[in-house]
């Protein structure tokens, strides 16, 4: 199974990291960034999808 990138928040450095989730808002662990839903904002400042870049 090909491990899952991490996204980082060009805004503020926040890390989306599918192995941890976004507990915040209800994310388990294993999600995808690409399988967020598309209204899911960044947990630390609350920019959108749109505004990661994969690392």
């Amino acid at each position: 199974m090909k491990a899952l990138s991490k996204w980082e928040c060009t805004v503020c450095g926040y890390i989306y990291d599918p192995a941890i989730g976004d507990p915040t808002q209800d994310v388990p662990p294993g999600v995808d960034f690409k399988d967020l839903p598309d209204d899911w904002t960044c947990p630390e400042c609350g920019v959108g999808k749109d505004l990661f870049e994969e690392l």
